[in-house]
């Protein structure tokens, strides 16, 4: 009896574990907006889908690594990250001394954020749907024209070293979702699509002022500015690139 009782307590305790590692996630309900990118300015429709309340974190990344060794520093194939994969970790499965647990996880790449999704049954969210979710200030479900949700945005920008800070540390939004703006930046599945549609009429004229530096410069207003400095950075990457100030968070189909 006791064996049996012992029996259902670990595996009361391991599902109680496993569902504690899982992401919280929310509901994303869909809708239509009209995104910076593309001449026509045409509302792009998003399905409802289920987004992480907060970026990976660390902890979470390294219980990943455990896991699964051939994204550890030393197997990682360089095909897939550079040089900057994880380097201030001081070995395989030890963070270092000054980078907290529950802070986001950066120096990954596309290729290592994409399988880690997939590991989880989830996927990295499209720009659209990025974009869709990140419009929306504490309030309201798109605060792009709010002076104050630019300037914050923008103040963000300035701001060294947020990666080192916890998730949760910025604000909570309309969807329930935290540090979308503040703490870092994010890949998504489709991070250069805007650049390389293949499609004639989108590789042209304004989609390329997308991801140049002076597009942004002229921009009209905030709202603008804070945005083509996104594009701009998802335009200069490469799929293994890994940088300081890059993390990642996943989505699910609904």
């Amino acid at each position: 009896m006791k064996t049996i009782l012992r029996l259902i307590i670990g595996v009361f305790l391991f599902f109680a574990i496993q569902a504690n590692c899982q992401s919280q996630m929310v509901l994303i309900e869909g809708g239509t907006y009209i995104p910076l990118y593309g001449r026509d300015s045409l509302p792009v429709t998003i399905n409802d889908f289920e987004m992480d309340v907060y970026p990976v974190t660390n902890e979470e990344y390294l219980q990943f690594v455990k896991k699964y060794p051939k994204w550890q520093r030393s197997n990682v194939k360089s095909l897939f990250a550079d040089g900057n994969y994880l380097y201030a970790w001081k070995a395989d499965t030890i963070l270092a001394d000054n980078q907290a647990l529950k802070a986001p996880i950066t120096n990954v790449s596309w290729f290592a954020a994409n399988d880690y999704c997939e590991c989880q049954g989830k996927r990295l969210p499209t720009v659209d749907e990025w974009e869709f979710v990140a419009m929306a200030n504490e309030d309201l479900a798109d605060a792009r024209t709010l002076e104050t949700y630019n300037e914050f945005i923008l103040s963000w920008y300035e701001k060294p070293k947020t990666f080192n800070n916890e998730i949760g540390s910025t604000f909570k939004n309309y969807w329930g979702v935290y540090d979308l703006h503040g703490l870092v930046w994010e890949w998504t599945s489709d991070f250069n699509s805007v650049l390389i549609t293949g499609e004639s009429r989108k590789d042209v004229d304004t989609d390329s002022d997308l991801f140049c530096g002076s597009a942004a410069i002229g921009a009209t207003d905030l709202m603008n500015y804070a945005a083509f400095m996104r594009y701009a950075i998802r335009g200069s990457s490469k799929a293994k690139y890994t940088m300081r100030n890059l993390g990642f968070r996943c989505v699910k189909d609904k």
